[in-house]
């Protein structure tokens, strides 16, 4: 398997295991499992970090579908190499730093991370384009 290809496997199951996150403050506000394995009919008052890795998710699985498209477009039409490699490693690991501070609520860092990963897109362009 490629690089490219395994970093957006990583990349798809780090957005499989970020509801995990937010999971635990919404057990820790309702008191127990009884929210998680109910009809959940009452919204809940969760902790701000937990808002914010929920927003993270979201952010991650907006993002998913156009790198994920870069990366399978560069691997079918025999265009990926090193640059995607590199775009596609900066993307995974930006994302990963970006649920860790977005979680944590720091907000400078956010946004520069999730540049970091935007970047890495753009190189997986340019391979394209090479």
């Amino acid at each position: 398997m490629s690089t490219d290809l395994f970093m957006l496997v990583c990349t798809a199951i780090l957005a499989m295991t970020i509801p995990t996150i937010y999971l635990v403050g919404r057990i820790q506000t309702s008191g127990g499992m009884q929210w998680a394995l109910g009809n959940r009919e009452t919204s809940l008052e969760v902790p701000a970090w937990a808002e914010r890795a929920q927003r993270a998710h979201v952010n991650l699985t907006e993002n998913l579908a156009p790198f994920a498209a870069l990366v399978i477009v560069a691997h079918l039409t025999g265009t990926a190499g090193s640059l995607s490699a590199l775009g596609a490693t900066l993307f995974f690991w930006a994302r990963v730093a970006h649920v860790l501070v977005y979680t944590a609520g720091l907000i400078g860092v956010r946004t520069a991370v999730f540049f970091v990963g935007a970047f890495g897109e753009i190189l997986i362009l340019v391979q394209l384009f090479r």
